[in-house]
């Protein structure tokens, strides 16, 4: 594939992610507007947060069939409509049965967002390529995310949280069209191959996603599960930071992660044709995440932004292992192979953000102060993280080291 056309397909593709990530994320900014207004509790401030996970996850089995059959411009364009529904929806919403509705319409509708280009990817680019392609696309994520903090704090009170969700239905209807435009009709799928098999056993029985699979759902969606959320209650009712300058802080945090994906988009080429892959760069790296979240649950209110932006920057090795899945499979399964490893992380991002929640609640009805709930919720996520990474670790010893094969 030429140059520009690589540029113009990524470009469309980035431009959609952007604002799936902003939705991903704007919870953690609009959870003390949603308490205010609403009356929302921890335990609903995780379900409604969560809903666009539950959403998203229910949809990626579906999805990686619909990847590998349709290709990924008409399965993201048609996606989409959706997701523009579900913003109408929730600008719309007046308590919290119908945003949650609304919510995990959204979800429905961008669970493509990151899957599709992964797959087109998959199709067109090197392997080396697809390393880079697939940081850069998290970049993109961090970007939007970026904008869910500060730059919503700046605008609520211009236009209100109702008035963003209208804002960001036209940016999605936007994002249709330049999809349709920039973005090849069909992308070379082996359609025979792919239709011939819509099931997922080859890909659950593979040695290297299920020894990923713990720590996607545990690490991975607990990353995404903290900055998309718990890193703004945190702030305010650990740390006592006011709303404005959580939302600062949590610009901080998305900051960092924009230039940590933005690295491993210019480093990953270079360390893969050296050898050096996603299982061990993970094995030396996870174990600094488990010692900072380990240091910040031990904080307390001590831990502000950059703590948490520190742990999220070293919990980002995790994010090696999709394209190492997706690499893992030939490309006529690629949309399965990526979309059921995203099951997986969105499915962990869900039950975290609402576990946590609820063992916050629950441990503040049986007397615990604020401050010390969250401490504790956090280390039995921290529990579930050790032991999802000593799963890791003894897969690998067992035979489970199975490298992505990036020639296929």
């Amino acid at each position: 594939m030429l140059a520009p056309q690589a540029v113009r397909i990524f470009l469309a593709f980035a431009f959609t992610y952007f604002f799936s990530a902003l939705l991903r994320a704007v919870t953690a900014t609009l959870a003390p507007a949603f308490s205010s207004e609403l009356g929302l509790r921890a335990a609903d401030l995780g379900l409604l947060a969560g809903a666009y996970f539950l959403g998203f996850a229910a949809m990626q089995l579906p999805l990686g069939r619909a990847l590998d059959r349709f290709g990924p411009r008409r399965v993201l364009v048609a996606l989409l409509a959706l997701a523009v529904l579900g913003c109408a929806g929730f600008a719309l919403a007046r308590g919290l049965p119908a945003l949650i509705a609304a919510r995990t319409l959204i979800g429905v509708g961008v669970a493509a967002a990151l899957m599709a280009p992964l797959t087109c990817f998959r199709h067109h680019y090197t392997a080396a390529a697809q390393l880079r392609a697939n940081s850069w696309m998290l970049m993109t994520g961090s970007l939007g995310m970026l904008a869910s903090t500060l730059p919503v704090q700046l605008l609520l009170p211009s236009i209100g949280w109702r008035g963003l969700f209208w804002a960001v239905a036209v940016a999605l209807a936007l994002s249709m069209a330049l999809l349709m435009a920039l973005v090849p009709r069909d992308a070379p799928v082996a359609r025979a191959e792919a239709a011939s098999d819509g099931g997922y056993r080859e890909i659950v029985a593979h040695p290297l996603f299920r020894r990923m699979a713990p720590l996607g759902f545990f690490l991975y969606g607990g990353m995404i599960a903290v900055q998309a959320l718990w890193a703004g209650p945190w702030l305010t009712r650990v740390a006592g930071w006011t709303p404005a300058a959580a939302a600062e802080g949590l610009f901080l945090v998305n900051l960092s992660m924009l230039f940590t994906f933005m690295a491993w988009g210019a480093v990953m080429p270079r360390l893969a044709r050296r050898g050096l892959g996603a299982v061990p760069i993970m094995t030396w790296g996870v174990p600094l995440s488990l010692a900072l979240l380990a240091l910040n649950i031990g904080l307390g209110g001590g831990a502000g932004a950059v703590h948490w932006a520190l742990w999220c920057v070293s919990t980002t090795v995790v994010s090696l292992s999709q394209p190492a899945v997706g690499q893992a499979f030939p490309a006529a399964l690629a949309g399965r192979a990526l979309s059921a490893f995203n099951l997986v992380i969105f499915g962990g991002v869900f039950c975290l953000q609402w576990g946590i929640g609820l063992a916050i609640d629950a441990l503040g009805r049986a007397g615990w102060g604020e401050s010390d709930a969250f401490r504790i919720a956090f280390g039995a996520f921290w529990t579930a993280c050790a032991v999802s990474y000593l799963a890791f670790v003894l897969s690998g010893r067992r035979g489970g080291d199975v490298r992505a094969d990036n020639g296929r």
